[in-house]
């Protein structure tokens, strides 16, 4: 049981950004189609994410053992925790959508995946992480106390490069 459940200790960062370019579609995805059904593969993946990493996450799955190992460049390792954290978060986020949905109240499920995707797209775009960054304030994460860098380091690396 425990070798399903669980977070990994750190997570290949490469990947993390390719489950968020993922989130980025689906939502976006719901929103253009207007296809509230979306929202379930949506929400099940931060849940599989949150209670096993990627184990369980066709998402996750796809991410760490097809597209980053093919990726050029360095892949840098971030710790866990943080990335649990943010995958909880959009584990909420993504629930209140559905819910909304389902209630019709159609305002509040688009405000919720726009957060999504505004969050998700600074993770897949820049490498910059929201919910590790409130992790960070909330709970200190060293690897996490200088975003700056990684930003101007995200900033200076072409796409073609990271």
């Amino acid at each position: 049981m425990q070798r399903v459940f669980g977070f990994p200790e750190t997570v290949n960062e490469t990947a993390a950004r390719v489950v968020a370019a993922g989130v980025v579609s689906i939502a976006a995805l719901t929103l253009v189609t207007g296809q509230g059904w979306l929202l379930v593969p949506l929400v099940y993946g931060f849940a599989a994410r949150v209670l096993t990493g990627p184990k369980l996450s066709p998402l996750g799955l796809v991410a760490t053992r097809v597209v980053a190992p093919r990726l050029a460049g360095p892949h840098r390792q971030a710790p866990g925790a943080p990335k649990r954290f943010a995958q909880g978060i959009g584990l909420a986020v993504s629930s209140v959508a559905a819910i909304a949905w389902v209630a019709g109240y159609g305002g509040v499920a688009t405000a919720a995946l726009a957060g999504l995707i505004f969050a998700a797209g600074l993770e897949a775009g820049l490498g910059l992480c929201l919910g590790c960054a409130a992790y960070r304030r909330l709970f200190g994460c060293p690897d996490c106390d200088d975003i700056t860098a990684r930003l101007d380091v995200a900033l200076a690396t072409p796409l073609s490069k990271r």
